[in-house]
């Protein structure tokens, strides 16, 4: 599972997790002040902040040749592009100042930002396990000639297998992102699933938005969605040769998230050489 859905209502399990950290850091150092100290509730919400603002001034600063052309990207949270671990070492630091300060925020805000750490490090560890444990679902498509073909027929090689749909302004934004990649790592197969769309409602916009992408299938039922536990468009996935999932991106891609997400590839694990034929069911053309 990738989301967590209630009615029309989706976000990412990282993000759930995340929200879910600090609410448990804010719950427990009120509860270690009830017994002597101070509130640590503004404090905490300031540190997550700060926390957060390492995070994607570090990212910025490590993919800064994506963004230096367009610098009012870096603003655009909506790619998701934050590094945790400077982060979390800001967050850390800015918590001993704080406490060395103010002396009766020691207890509860340690109490807090260690409980609120210690549950996001085992949960995400624990989602990253599972995902990875996942494969690649064994579903039938069609593609733009109207033929089924099986997701499978497309393993043996790196897979990206990006969800989406015309209606969609993320999925919009971040197609011309995807073009460019295909056209720049052959070494990788692009998937463009569509949800539940008609073929002809595909071809229009994919013809009047100048894209020529190859390899785009219809998912009808919105079936593969469901499959890897993803209700939220768009949704992209990292297969390995041997179809093991390597990770996900929940919302919009940029430039610079894509390319941190291909990193997944660069592994030796990821990189090896299938031992089967890779199977494509139908020829290279814009829209196969």
């Amino acid at each position: 599972m990738l989301t967590f859905t209630l009615g029309t209502f989706a976000i990412a399990l990282n993000h759930l997790l995340l929200i879910s950290a600090l609410a448990l850091a804010t719950f427990v150092g009120w509860r270690v002040a009830k017994r002597g100290g101070e509130n640590p509730e503004s404090v905490l919400f300031s540190l997550f902040l700060m926390g957060m603002l390492a995070a994607r001034v570090s990212f910025v600063a490590i993919y800064w040749t994506h963004y230096r052309n367009d610098p009012w990207q870096i603003i655009d949270l909506r790619d998701g592009g934050f590094l945790a671990w400077p982060g979390v070492i800001v967050l850390l630091l800015a918590t001993l100042y704080r406490g060395w300060r103010r002396p009766g925020l020691r207890r509860p805000l340690g109490f807090g930002v260690g409980s609120g750490l210690a549950f996001w490090l085992l949960a995400t560890v624990s989602l990253s396990i599972y995902e990875q444990g996942t494969r690649l679902p064994e579903i039938s498509l069609r593609n733009a000639a109207g033929e089924t073909v099986q997701l499978a027929d497309y393993q043996g090689g790196p897979l990206v297998i990006n969800l989406w749909a015309t209606w969609c302004p993320p999925c919009r934004r971040e197609m011309p992102v995807l073009e460019n990649a295909q056209q720049h790592r052959p070494d990788l197969t692009f998937l463009f699933v569509n949800q539940a769309e008609s073929m002809q409602s595909v071809a229009t916009f994919l013809e009047t938005q100048g894209l020529s992408l190859t390899n785009v299938l219809f998912d009808g039922g919105g079936r593969l969605g469901q499959a890897v536990g993803s209700m939220a468009l768009p949704t992209t996935l990292f297969y390995s040769n041997d179809g093991r999932l390597l990770g996900s991106h929940l919302g919009e891609l940029s430039e610079a998230s894509l390319a941190r997400a291909l990193e997944n590839f660069d592994s030796p694990s990821s990189a090896a050489p299938s031992t089967s034929p890779r199977k494509l069911p139908c020829p290279a053309s814009a829209t196969c």
